[in-house]
């Protein structure tokens, strides 16, 4: 059997995509719009050490795969295997068909990947340490690099659609827009935003609401580029962004705080402790406005060890059910008043995402190098894949705390519509 035929065996044959290989041999449908080359026989080593997800990835991140055609048209045909990896019997199916050699040849993964004991020295997981590590190693790539893939909102998180035709700029404002209202904010109101990025929540509140706003982030360049964006804005009155823990923030008695990508950091054990830090930050009557990832249902594993975006993209993240969050948002004291999913809106903000990656291809290689940048590529679409087909879905869940007499201080029906 041709290498080529082994690798349609691992990616499912059905799959419409076609192979070939450094062997000479080739499988799958002919004239397929998406093909993957395999270059080498460190390829075959890595599927040999991990078949399946990130084996793959291994390869590809380290050229010894190539994809010729759409990303995201690949990892839509074959989404089983990059959603759900191989189960164990079909693993040990790909290796006999590898044969022998590949597993005496023993090569070390692509440097882009995390490696466990890197992250063991430094605690448990979720240590700050540990997490301020994780946090570098995704969002320290280069400021640069996040400006062409982003755009001018400098903003990494799921943006909001007002409408079909609606640009990302547009989307972005509309959801830095659409959190503000749900916490009402007013003028000489005082905003807590923890991991607040480059400072779009932040600078939004004090430039459209007329907040004083801070926001802490564990990326020492995020806080850079931040703080060098406000001053540019004129905002430095009203606007701060630190470099600092959220558990660090000394401050008290905030009328509203805004989580908006930073819990699927936290870890599942940290949960009770991270609410009821921000719980404490807030007045009475003061609301919480927690935006992120989160499973489809409690069944699923929260984190996935072994898996492409556990070891590139967020080290130690986890993503729980959006009715554990809110479980732990009323155990440390909050009333949940509102709660959606946006889960296609991410996908939509992704494909913009994976466009302006495509556009600024050749620059992205010279500044990050070719491995990150594939690294990026991968991961971006199949995200879209995942929340096309729920695998993960996006929850916004607004909080209030009570005041002594058990009041939320919330009209009897919300003042303005939120979409």
């Amino acid at each position: 059997m041709g290498l080529a035929s082994i690798f349609e065996k691992i990616v499912g044959p059905n799959s419409n995509i076609a192979f070939m290989a450094y062997d000479g041999s080739k499988a799958g449908p002919d004239g397929s719009d998406v093909t993957i080359e395999v270059k080498s026989p460190i390829a075959v080593a890595y599927l040999a050490q991990a078949p399946g997800e990130l084996g793959l990835a291994r390869a590809y991140v380290s050229g010894h795969i190539d994809v010729h055609g759409d990303m995201y048209t690949l990892l839509d045909r074959m989404w089983n295997i990059t959603t759900n990896d191989l189960t164990l019997a079909e693993k040990l199916d790909a290796v006999r068909a590898l044969g022998p050699k590949p597993l005496l040849m023993r090569v070390p993964p692509p440097p882009q990947e995390m490696r466990r004991s890197t992250l063991a020295r430094l605690g448990s997981r979720h240590a700050k340490q540990r997490d301020a590590e994780a946090i570098h190693h995704h969002y320290d790539v280069s400021n640069r690099f996040y400006e062409w893939v982003l755009g001018p909102s400098m903003a990494y998180t799921c943006a909001v659609f007002p409408r079909q035709d609606a640009t990302l700029e547009e989307a972005q404002y509309t959801k830095f827009d659409l959190v503000a209202r749900k916490l009402d904010l007013k003028p000489g109101m005082r905003l807590l935003d923890v991991g607040c990025g480059w400072g779009g929540m932040v600078m939004h509140a004090a430039r459209e609401y007329g907040v004083k706003a801070l926001g802490v982030t564990l990326s020492k360049q995020q806080a850079e580029w931040a703080q060098k964006a406000i001053v540019d804005a004129g905002l430095q009155d009203l606007a701060e962004v630190r470099f600092m823990d959220y558990r660090d923030v000394p401050e008290g008695g905030f009328d509203a705080v805004s989580s908006i990508g930073l819990t699927e950091h936290i870890g599942k054990d940290q949960l009770p402790a991270y609410f009821s830090s921000l719980y404490r930050k807030l007045k009475p009557g003061g609301r919480l406005l927690n935006h992120c990832i989160t499973r489809p249902t409690s069944t699923e594993k929260t984190i996935n060890k072994g898996g492409f975006i556990n070891r590139y993209v967020f080290p130690d993240g986890e993503l729980e059910s959006v009715g554990h969050l809110t479980t732990q948002m009323e155990n440390s004291g909050f009333e949940v008043r509102h709660e959606e999913n946006l889960r296609e809106h991410y996908a939509r903000t992704l494909k913009f995402w994976c466009e302006n990656l495509d556009d600024n291809w050749e620059d992205a290689l010279q500044e990050v190098g070719h491995g990150t940048a594939r690294v990026w590529r991968l991961y971006m679409a199949g995200c879209i894949v995942g929340f096309e087909r729920n695998k993960v879905q996006l929850h916004q869940v607004l909080g209030v705390k009570l005041d002594d007499e058990g009041a939320a201080h919330f009209p009897l029906r919300p003042s303005i519509d939120w979409p």
